[in-house]
């Protein structure tokens, strides 16, 4: 069982290690900056992750269990709520991308890194951080498919997989633009900064939109058929 002292020196070199990775990319940071950063000897970070590897897979992993523990949470609340578990659809989708748009979108520095640090993923030359991703969104994604299946019974099964991987793509687009709209904006005035909820406000009509379009004529399943697990290029966790 940690220690309090324990924990609270491994997440100062897991919030190093974030702060670092966003800015320089885990390949060009090192451990003596790491180290230096989190005001701990290697002999710590040994202690803690054992490896550079192992430290960069953990501050993934911190980030994506707070994200999807946030959105779970919220969809439990929504399904106890209602009637048969079946929740409206504009709500299941902002349980899910809501908390993505907060993480990226809000100020707070550390959730910040959460974005540049997930675009790495991309081009990672092993792997394991892609696999990483598609494992945690798989089994989270397929929780949030079977809700939309039950609000939405017109719907066939693949038409829903689909949607929600455009609904993912759409979304890493929205998080792209307002980042880089933000810091053009924020030379100017810090106030004008985009706001998590404006951005909602646009882009759940917009995904509700799609989501819920009537199904195309004469279009079935196929070999090409996204799933949740491998569709992991471009779009958000």
């Amino acid at each position: 069982m940690a220690t309090p002292r324990s924990a609270s020196t491994r997440d100062a070199i897991l919030d190093a290690a974030e702060r670092l990775f966003a800015e320089y990319g885990p390949d060009n940071t090192s451990m003596r900056q790491i180290t230096s950063t989190a005001q701990v000897n290697l002999s710590a970070v040994n202690y803690h992750f054992g490896s550079k590897d192992t430290l960069v897979q953990a501050v993934f992993q911190r980030r994506l269990d707070a994200l999807n523990t946030e959105r779970i949470e919220i969809l439990d609340r929504l399904e106890t709520a209602a009637t048969d578990q079946r929740v409206d659809p504009s709500a299941i989708i902002e349980a899910y991308f809501g908390p993505l748009v907060r993480h990226a979108c809000k100020a707070d520095a550390q959730r910040r890194a959460f974005m540049p640090l997930q675009s790495l993923t991309m081009s990672d030359p092993n792997g394991a951080l892609r696999a990483l991703f598609a494992a945690e969104r798989n089994v989270v994604a397929q929780r949030f498919t079977r809700s939309l299946l039950r609000s939405l019974p017109t719907i066939p099964e693949a038409d829903i997989v689909w949607r929600f991987h455009f609904m993912l793509g759409a979304t890493a687009y929205a998080i792209m633009r307002a980042e880089r709209s933000g810091r053009a904006i924020d030379q100017a005035d810090d106030e004008a900064s985009p706001r998590p909820q404006d951005l909602l406000d646009r882009l759940i009509p917009f995904l509700l939109g799609g989501l819920c379009a009537p199904s195309p004529r004469g279009v079935t399943g196929n070999a090409f058929e996204p799933t949740i697990a491998t569709s992991t290029s471009g779009t958000p966790p």
